[in-house]
């Protein structure tokens, strides 16, 4: 590790003791920064990347709430308000039993450059809490959406902080907390996205993250004169993104082989189809059913415990969790040929893993680049939301195809290496810095 990397480190884990989560984005991202503010002193003198790494308020709470049996539960709720340079905080609520401070403070850390990738003047955020609503009624899952609300109400706004979706926050979700809201403030206004279509949602949100991944590979795929047409796939993953990248890789000509859940995944070697993909649509989304029920009604292999990154492939999407990808899954996919990787979901490669993928020089696409589509449509949301209309799923996808294509050639400005290999993992960090970095120095130490 470069020496001043190293040094800037050890303050960071210094004073966010046993985050090791956070530890690992904040390293990913020194180590393309620090070389940069190096050349940049006017980035060192200011300590942007010291600042930047450390939140501007951290919110902790408890969330009490009555089960269907009459009992009391007792939960966790957190919002991270990370950085306010370029706009409102912005980033998704999550509900998982892995929630913690140091997975919401790392997905926080990312949405900062994320979101200024997009062009869009939104800032950066997380939160959620370790509520699963898994195995909950739907009653369950408003009492808790609607306490966790009752605090959360008072630190969010259209102005201050837009919240959205995230893992185990979908529509019903994010219904039982704007209403809440609604109720609490006695207004309405764009204080969440992803709400639903006929009360101030956008067209095409809940595809954005899956299909901005598809767009995303295909401009890194189009630098070498290629498509995804004929191109077998592999996605790890079964529910929002993974549906809709599997929708979108399709349309666009690929072979999907795999899917998969936390128990296991599937490999279908003849394709999912799109009659296959509305099937796995109502398993996952309707009957809230398991992966391994697709091996059972299409007659394909079901490996349980495994990951799906053994299976040959040309182009990889990650889109289920963090460090679903290790060194040793790298390692295999270079070696069955695949030469494209676009992250689906947030840090899903290991360090170790993203330095296979430098080293043989593949097409490389990081989650804050590769997955910034869902935010984008976010902004796009609210910006409807200000204007008080609505556009339609052409204009929003059209809009969507513009940003990543952006998204994709800010990677390159930055990430192009004297040998012409594009680091999109340099690339993305510095140019999300840059436009962050130097709104911080206009505004002053604050």
């Amino acid at each position: 590790m470069d020496p001043r990397v190293e040094k800037f480190m050890a303050n960071i884990i210094a004073k966010n003791a046993g985050e090791s989560e956070f530890h690992q984005a904040v390293q990913e991202v020194a180590e393309s920064l620090v070389p940069f503010i190096e050349e940049n002193p006017k980035y060192k003198h200011a300590k942007v990347l010291e600042r930047i790494a450390e939140p501007e308020r951290v919110i902790i709470f408890r969330i009490p709430w009555i089960d269907d049996k009459g009992d009391v539960q007792v939960n966790k709720g957190y919002r991270i308000e990370m950085n306010s340079a370029i706009g409102p905080y912005k980033g998704g609520i999550r509900f998982h039993p892995t929630v913690n401070l140091s997975i919401l403070k790392f997905l926080g850390f990312e949405q900062v450059f994320k979101n200024s990738l997009t062009t869009l003047p939104l800032g950066g955020g997380k939160g959620g809490s370790d509520f699963d609503p898994k195995g909950k009624s739907d009653n369950e899952v408003m009492k808790f959406c609607q306490s966790f609300m009752s605090e959360l109400f008072r630190h969010i706004g259209p102005d201050t902080d837009v919240p959205a979706g995230d893992i185990g926050v979908g529509g019903r979700e994010v219904g039982f907390m704007f209403g809440q809201y609604k109720r609490l403030k006695n207004e309405f206004t764009g204080v969440f996205t992803g709400k639903g279509r006929e009360w101030g949602g956008s067209l095409i949100r809940p595809e954005a993250t899956g299909y901005g991944t598809v767009y995303f590979a295909e401009e890194m795929l189009k630098i070498k004169g290629d498509s995804f047409k004929g191109k077998s796939v592999t996605i790890s993953g079964s529910g929002n993104v993974a549906q809709f990248a599997t929708e979108k890789a399709l349309e666009f000509g690929a072979k999907i082989v795999t899917l998969s859940d936390s128990a296991g995944f599937i490999y279908d070697p003849n394709g999912i189809d799109a009659e296959k993909l509305e099937y796995v649509k109502e398993l996952k989304n309707i009957k809230r059913g398991r992966i391994s029920e697709y091996a059972d009604k299409y007659g394909v292999e079901y490996y349980e415990g495994k990951r799906p990154w053994i299976v040959k492939c040309d182009v990889a999407l990650p889109c289920a969790t963090q460090n679903e990808i290790t060194e040793e899954d790298a390692q295999t996919l270079v070696k069955n040929g695949c030469f494209v990787v676009s992250e689906g979901a947030n840090m899903p490669s290991t360090p170790d893993a993203v330095e296979v993928y430098l080293n043989n020089r593949i097409l490389y696409g990081p989650g804050k680049a590769a997955n910034a589509g869902g935010v984008a449509v976010s902004g796009l949301e609210m910006t409807q939301n200000s204007m008080r209309l609505s556009w339609s799923r052409e204009e929003v996808d059209s809009k969507l195809q513009s940003i990543m294509k952006n998204i994709h050639e800010t990677c390159r400005k930055y990430g192009v290496e004297s040998d012409g290999f594009i680091n999109y993992l340099n690339g993305s960090n510095i140019g999300g810095f840059v436009k962050v970095a130097d709104a911080m120095i206009a505004q002053g130490v604050v």
